[in-house]
Order: C-alpha cells, then structure tokens, then sequence
C-alpha cells in the first residue's frame, strides 16, 4: 500500500512538472514571438523619453508625476499573453472588478502594449494620465503590473461613483468624470460612444 502511495505520488509530481515545462515553453515561444514588435516599441519609446526629458521641469515633484524621464530598460518590460492573464486574475478580486472588464478596457486603451504613448501623454498598458500616476503612485508607468493595478483602482472608483453603471464608468474612464458629470450622461463624443461600443460590445458577446 505504502509503495502504491509513493508511485501515485511520484506520478503526481512527474505530471505536474511536465505540465509547468510546457506552460513554460509556451511562454517562452510566445516571447520569442513578440521580441521583433517589442524591440520597434523600446526604440519608440527611447526616442519619447529622450524628445520629453528636454522639456520637462525641473522641480521637487515625487518621482512618480514625471514618468518619462525613466531609463528605458525599466519603462518598458515586454509582457506575454500567460503573463498578463496571471495579473488580471490575481488584481481583479482584490479590487472587486470584473476580470473581463479590465482585460477588454487594457485591450482597447492600449492593444496590450505596455510601451503604448498617446498623443495626449497617456501612458502604459492601461493608459494613465500623469494625474492619474500620481493618484495611485504609481512609480513606472510602462510596468504592466503597475498599471493594471492603478487602471483597476481608477475602474473600481468610478464604478463606485456612478453606482455600477458601466457605460458612464467607461466614458469617464475614457473622457474623464468631469466631462461625464456635466453631461450627465455617455458624452457626445464620437471617441468616448465608440469606446463605450467596443468594450460592451466584446463583453457582452
């Protein structure tokens, strides 16, 4: 019996290391494949970072409010598909959001590019504003964990504030609460309605 007991057990342990070399394997595949697009997205992101730091202010600001004057090996770390999916699933319950949502909002915000740089100073996989970063601290904003984790904080707060109501969440998400507080409604903006349309469209399906 006790023999029976150790070869079961034996066999457990030989199954579960197979399967983590192949989750590993796959991870691996997966980041050799997205190598070429990343290394495009780091020089991108070097050319910002060098164009911003000759025009950003000298002062006593915490470190956090000025996100582009960050050395360009720690702004932008290259995240795969297995990687993010373990970050949505371990953020989401800690600050009660839908998983979904914040996948499909980390999807439309940024297509998953942790390097992503709007032309209004967005930043990061979920897109942070610099008021934003300095709301939550968020130290590095090209961090994908970081800005998950904030864009998250900034979905639950304004889930609170318009009392679950998604759409409004998601404009004030995408035009900011104020614009959603004066119109009292999803804004006539084609870019926030098209927003809106999108996500609840995928989640929805």
């Amino acid at each position: 019996m006790i023999v029976l007991l150790a070869l079961l057990l034996a066999q457990a342990v030989q199954a579960q290391n197979v399967q983590a070399q192949a989750v590993q394997s796959q991870a691996d595949r997966i980041r050799a494949a997205m190598e070429p697009s990343l290394a495009k997205q780091r020089a991108s992101v070097r050319a910002q970072i060098e164009a911003l730091a000759a025009n950003q202010p000298s002062s006593n600001v915490p470190s956090w409010t000025v996100p582009m004057l960050m050395p360009e090996a720690a702004a932008c770390e290259p995240v795969s598909p297995i990687e993010l999916s373990r970050m949505i699933d371990d953020i989401a319950p800690k600050e009660n959001v839908s998983p979904i949502l914040i996948r499909e909002v980390a999807r439309q915000e940024s297509g998953f590019s942790p390097c992503a740089i709007s032309p209004k100073g967005a930043v990061g996989l979920m897109q942070l504003m610099p008021s934003t970063q300095a709301q939550f601290q968020v130290k590095n904003p090209f961090s994908a964990k970081e800005s998950l984790e904030a864009g998250t904080k900034l979905l639950k707060d304004l889930l609170d504030r318009y009392h679950g109501n998604l759409s409004l969440a998601l404009s004030a998400y995408n035009a900011g609460a104020g614009t959603v507080d004066k119109a009292g409604a999803v804004p006539e903006i084609p870019e926030t309605k098209n927003y809106v349309f999108e996500i609840l469209n995928r989640i929805t399906q």
